[in-house]
C-alpha cells in the first residue's frame, strides 16, 4: 500500500473531536474566558460566540439547550445572586419555572453553554469535562 493510501485510511478512522457549533457565554465572565482558552489549547475550534447578555436567548433557544443538556436543572444556575434574593433557594422550582427565569434573566442559565457538532449540550465549565470531548 502507498504512503498516501495509508494517510487516508488513517485521516478515516481518526477520531475527530466534535466542533462547538455554539459557545453562549459572557465575554468579561472569567470562567468563560478560561473555557474558550482552554477549548483554543486543545485544538477545538469554536465556530460562533453569542453573548447572553447583549443578545438575549429566545425561549425556543433555551428550550433547545434544556432538551440537549437532559433537563432545566442541569442548564439552571443557582449560583445567580438574584436566586437567593428572589428566595428561589428556598422553593422547589417545576422546569417551567426554572424555563421561565433563564428567559427573563440571563444571569439564570450556566455558563458558558457549549452547543456541539454531535448534538449534545453541556454547561459550565470543567476540564475534565472538556477533556472528554476529544473521545465524543
Amino acid at each position: 500500500m502507498e504512503l498516501s493510501s495509508l494517510s487516508v485510511c488513517f485521516e478515516r478512522n481518526r477520531k475527530m473531536a466534535p466542533v462547538v457549533e455554539t459557545m453562549y457565554w459572557l465575554p468579561y465572565c472569567s470562567t468563560c474566558v478560561k473555557a474558550d482558552q482552554y477549548l483554543q489549547e486543545k485544538g477545538i475550534e469554536v465556530q460562533q460566540h453569542v453573548d447572553m447578555k447583549a443578545d438575549r436567548l429566545p425561549m425556543e433557544t433555551i428550550e433547545k439547550l434544556v432538551a440537549g443538556i437532559g433537563g432545566a436543572e442541569a442548564l439552571f444556575s443557582k449560583r445567580a445572586m438574584k436566586y437567593r434574593s428572589l428566595g428561589l433557594d428556598k422553593r422547589d422550582l417545576t422546569p417551567q419555572e426554572m424555563l421561565g427565569y433563564m428567559h427573563e434573566e440571563y444571569t439564570f442559565i450556566k455558563r458558558p453553554v457549549l452547543v456541539l457538532s454531535n448534538g449534545k449540550v453541556l454547561a459550565g465549565f470543567s476540564k475534565k469535562q472538556y477533556d472528554t470531548l476529544s473521545d465524543s
